[in-house]
């Protein structure tokens, strides 16, 4: 017997999908001969079945399997963990020029009964929400209501909190003729020139300018099986070789999982989800996020406001360098470049070359003369 309400399964799935249907079957007590006796042995035997090849599958997934599954039907959304996390929340609406996006949703609850400013691009869970959600891209006036929302928080010293899940920013003519880029480019600079806290948490996915819009923050945070990168790999694959069947090496070449943006220094931390994804316990997933929430928040308490601005920027100046932006010194209020101490010996070698390469002559010629 076929479960009516079945999960939506991935193509690498299929092994699990058939265990979970024969668990289904062994639950239930109408078997095709009628009413029989449900053996729970076997239903404890399948479930550590299910159990151990959900952890051998999930264990082993390429980053083109973790970018199908941060796109899953089922995955949550963050109208679902805004509802779950905070308390009292109060959701805004309008840029106050054009009107409202729904793909995102925007407003002020409360954390651990502290004030925060929420943000969440939201995909939508069924296919009339989706089209009503633009599919999680953002026209331009949904990043207008962003900022005026983002510097009402920082004019009353409210942290920023946002979740990020969109393929990218909405591409359509009348989006480009509202200034789509400009207002991308005005939330960026919003976002980095905040004077309080702001943390984002990479949901599922996070596609180019449209995200990058919302991440440009003091930390952030990704799922375990969520992907963040310039541009999708079915992108990727058709720019670099006009065939998207080529998704699976362009997801590898783009370094876009989690694990591998953590050691790049382009994200902070890692939440793990359940076994099987954050669709399979969406309850836990959003405890967990909670969590990080509470403990990145604690990490800035008692920083000053240029504390806070110089440790956004810092963050962000030192991707892609060993070391990074440093004070200067204790006295300078600017952000100086520490070079690394590898770099200041290649430096010295370079620029002694030919004495070295004397003394060495020299030390040699003795060693020769005295055999």
């Amino acid at each position: 017997m076929v479960n009516k309400n079945m999960k939506n399964y991935l193509e690498f799935e299929k092994e699990i999908k058939n265990l979970e249907e024969n668990l289904d079957d062994l639950k239930s007590p109408f078997g095709t001969e009628g009413i029989s006796e449900v053996d729970t042995d076997k239903i404890k035997n399948t479930q550590v079945q299910i159990n151990e090849k959900l952890k051998e599958t999930y264990k082993n997934l390429n980053s083109w399997q973790k970018t199908l599954v941060a796109r899953h039907e089922d995955r949550p959304r963050a109208n679902f963990y805004i509802k779950k996390i905070f308390e009292s929340f109060t959701q805004l609406s309008g840029d106050r020029l054009f009107g409202d996006d729904k793909s995102v949703i925007a407003g002020f609850g409360l954390l651990s009964q502290k004030s925060v400013l929420v943000i969440g691009q939201e995909k939508g869970e069924d296919l009339n929400s989706r089209i009503e959600r633009n599919f999680g891209m953002m026209r331009p006036e949904g990043y207008r209501k962003c900022v005026r929302l983002m510097q009402l928080a920082n004019r009353f010293n409210i942290p920023v909190i946002t979740f990020v899940d969109t393929p990218g920013a909405y591409p359509g003519l009348g989006a480009e003729q509202r200034g789509q880029a400009s207002a991308i480019a005005s939330s960026i600079e919003c976002s980095m020139s905040l004077t309080v806290p702001n943390i984002s948490v990479i949901i599922g996915e996070g596609g180019s300018g449209g995200a990058i819009a919302l991440a440009s923050s003091n930390k952030v945070v990704m799922l375990e099986n969520s992907i963040y990168s310039v541009i999708s790999p079915e992108g990727c694959a058709s720019i670099l070789w006009r065939d998207q069947s080529k998704s699976l090496q362009a997801a590898e070449a783009m370094k876009l999982t989690a694990k591998d943006l953590l050691n790049l220094g382009i994200i902070d931390e890692i939440i793990d989800e359940p076994l099987g994804g954050a669709h399979r316990d969406p309850n836990l997933i959003a405890e967990d996020i909670k969590s990080a929430l509470i403990e990145n928040l604690k990490f800035f308490q008692g920083m000053s406001k240029n504390e806070i601005y110089d440790h956004r920027k810092s963050r962000f100046l030192k991707i892609g360098r060993d070391k990074g932006f440093a004070k200067s010194s204790q006295t300078d209020s600017g952000l100086g470049y520490k070079e690394p101490k590898y770099a200041k010996i290649v430096k010295n070698l370079n620029k002694n070359k030919f004495i070295y390469v004397g003394v060495i002559v020299a030390a040699i010629a003795a060693i020769i003369l005295f055999i």
